[in-house]
């Protein structure tokens, strides 16, 4: 029988996540439903459908938001193509890009500039990697894994520098970028990584926790891909763990023969969805429920500027810069 459950510190909601959900909802205030969204705005279904019925309109393409009317672009960033196509049709655009993302894709169009051929590690298909590729697409090779980099043929001479997506594994990038440094000694690098801080802090906590619980729970949805890495972090350290999407995926026998459950949420799974684990496991005689440490995240983000400009000018104040 269960009967401890930790919660591990910190978890859910980044800072760029929040200041995505929050650009939607503000938009949403300021000029009225509908707001148009192309793809999903952050990678979670409960802040999809709280979003839909608020009014937004989720749409796959930029070409699908009908002429001359507003959208948010999500915080997995988009190429240049999307913001061209959103020009032709006279859309009013929002992007609610994570600062972390767009400063990977400043990277590529500044390395690409210089002449480099620059190694994307990526998981492909991701919307985030589709983003990054389109800011210099003849000049990015993406790679995933440390056998990706073994099949890399290119000319002695090549200038290479890498990138990468901002939602990886930490210790399976640290392999792969291992890699690419022991095949290409002047491979150029980031001065800072570009995984983002809130992936990092989530998998440490994780790491953290491995000792003290039976099982993880990570709460996230299906393509979420800080969320998958939070399961694979505590399965590579040897405790069973599972994605859900809330607590209605909870399967009972999981817990068969488990003393202590740790739950943790991936960057975009609102504290709500916590909560509603929690519930699940009082409603099951669950007593004992804790924070295992406490770790405070302060990084904030502005909302986008062309938000931010509109929102002054409806308050009557100077426009922001």
């Amino acid at each position: 029988m269960v009967e401890k459950v930790l919660l591990a510190s910190p978890r859910g909601y980044c800072a760029g996540v929040e200041r995505a959900v929050e650009t939607v909802e503000r938009a949403l205030d300021l000029y009225g439903s509908p707001i148009y969204v192309r793809k999903q705005i952050v990678h979670n279904l409960h802040v999809v459908r709280d979003l839909e019925a608020r009014g937004a309109i989720f749409v796959d393409e930029e070409t699908d938001v009908p002429e001359g009317k507003t959208v948010v672009f999500s915080a997995h960033g988009v190429a240049p193509e999307v913001h061209e196509n959103a020009a032709t049709r006279s859309l009013r655009t929002i992007d609610a890009t994570c600062p972390l993302v767009t400063k990977v894709h400043v990277q590529a169009r500044r390395y690409a500039a210089q002449g480099y051929t620059i190694i994307l590690i990526g998981h492909e298909g991701h919307e985030e990697v589709v983003g990054t590729m389109g800011e210099a697409p003849d000049a990015i090779i993406l790679v995933e894994s440390a056998e990706d980099v073994a099949a890399l043929d290119l000319p002695a001479d090549t200038k290479l520098a890498y990138v990468t997506q901002t939602t990886l594994s930490v210790d399976e990038t640290a392999s792969v970028i291992a890699a690419l440094r022991e095949r290409f000694p002047n491979i150029y690098a980031p001065k800072r990584e570009d995984i983002c801080y809130a992936t990092s802090n989530r998998q440490w906590a994780v790491k953290e926790m491995l000792g003290e619980i039976d099982l993880l729970l990570v709460i996230g949805s299906r393509n979420s891909s800080n969320s998958n890495r939070l399961v694979e972090t505590a399965r590579a350290g040897g405790v069973a763990s599972y994605l859900i999407d809330d607590d209605s995926e909870i399967d009972e026998s999981w817990i068969d023969g488990v003393r202590v459950v740790g739950v943790t949420s991936g960057a975009s799974a609102p504290e709500k969805l916590v909560e509603g684990v929690c519930n699940w496991f009082r409603a099951r005689g669950v007593a004992d429920i804790e924070p295992y440490r406490l770790v405070d995240e302060d990084v904030e983000f502005r909302l986008p500027t062309e938000l931010r400009r509109e929102l002054a000018l409806a308050d009557g104040q100077q426009p922001a810069s």
